[in-house]
């Protein structure tokens, strides 16, 4: 193997493993995705059955539970429960600085604060005197952690708002050029991060107003809102993606395409980074289909459910509509399904593991007959 091959595969290494790790932050949270989402799509106004007293759960759920677990994930993973609770406290800064759910802050945030206290704890732990195990351990935990949440607040928070605030320009400035299509290649990344109802909300809802004053409908409530490029994503996930996507999928797609709770297969891209490509291309493609067919719509759909958005079709659009949410979940299944290697590498791992474990049963077998 020359050099060159040797870097490509240590890069190829290096990027797996931070894949791996993203996902190990994300996965075991989907379950507290779900949940939100389930409570987003049925108590919300514009939910099935709107009840204003449980809809109060959803912008704590979002705002604070879900980074918090994030947050804490991710430092579990890098040292254990000591680097959870630290990475959570570190979190809390983040959450705080911005009114914008800070799930990318979280990602930086929980990791960070972990790997700082495990270094503390290789210089003090050493030098602790028997019985003051207990008092070193807390207090530096305590003291880290908040400077942690203090430079969450002023530094990584910002940081993130910023980035924010940058996409939302790149956004205006490709409508402003006429080319809807390339939108989708800042629209579809700034979703995952939990930025889409600032986008929406913030430059399309805006937009859109403005042009059905003039035209009667607008193509701009229809940008972010199309479910299509994330249903594709998780019927390619339910068919070829890794165990707990496969199981998990399923209920998310309801979710998805008729609760209209799109934020629910952003976790499913932030746990498999390259799944963004396959939202880009099933947004670029979406977004072709309505302009060939002129469509538009009245209003933003809220939320955004295949039902919400015919709701708000005007007269003769439908059938360009849901072509456009068609070509996008073809496009954006296509491509993930690319991506994700139409599950071979997940079957060959399942294999492997069914193997590794019929010869340790077999192992333990053979040391059991000639203990006999």
């Amino acid at each position: 193997m020359s050099t060159q091959q040797g870097r490509l595969v240590a890069v190829r290494s290096r990027v797996q493993r931070f894949g791996g790790f993203l996902a190990s932050m994300v996965m075991p949270n989907i379950g507290a995705f779900i949940a939100w989402g389930l409570i987003t799509a049925l108590f919300i106004p514009d939910g099935w059955w709107p009840n204003e007293h449980m809809a109060q759960l959803v912008d704590p759920m979002i705002g604070f539970l879900l980074p918090l677990l994030i947050g804490y994930t991710g430092g579990h993973l890098i040292y254990d429960k000591r680097g959870g609770v630290v990475g959570a406290i570190a979190t809390i800064g983040v959450i705080v600085s911005a009114d914008i759910p800070m799930f990318l802050g979280a990602m930086l945030a929980g990791p960070l604060a972990a790997y700082l206290i495990k270094q503390i704890d290789k210089v003090l732990q050493p030098r602790t005197p028997s019985g003051f195990e207990m008092l070193v351990n807390n207090f530096s935990a305590g003291i880290l952690g908040g400077l942690m949440a203090i430079t969450g607040l002023y530094a990584i928070g910002p940081v993130v708002t910023a980035i924010a605030s940058g996409l939302g320009k790149g956004v205006q400035f490709l409508i402003d050029l006429s080319v809807l299509p390339l939108v989708s290649i800042i629209i579809e990344p700034a979703k995952v991060l939990f930025l889409n109802n600032a986008i929406n909300h913030g430059v399309l809802g805006p937009l859109g107003v403005v042009r059905v004053a003039d035209q009667g409908k607008a193509i701009e409530f229809l940008i972010e809102t199309s479910p299509g490029p994330g249903l594709g994503i998780l019927l390619a996930c339910m068919l070829f993606g890794p165990k707990l996507s496969r199981a998990t999928a399923p209920g998310a797609i309801i979710i998805h395409f008729f609760g209209g709770i799109h934020e629910i297969y952003f976790p499913y891209i932030l746990a498999q980074p390259k799944l963004i490509l396959a939202a880009i291309a099933g947004g670029m493609s979406g977004i072709t289909t309505f302009l060939l067919f002129d469509v538009g719509l009245l209003a933003t759909p809220a939320p955004g459910s295949i039902f919400a958005l015919m709701a708000v079709t005007p007269r003769g659009d439908h059938i360009g509509v849901l072509a456009g949410v068609l070509v996008g979940t073809l496009a954006s299944f296509a491509v993930a399904s690319l991506l994700l290697g139409f599950g071979r590498a997940e079957r060959k791992a399942e294999r492997e593991a069914a193997e590794a474990e019929k010869a340790k049963a077999d192992k333990d077998k053979a040391k059991a007959d000639q203990g006999e």
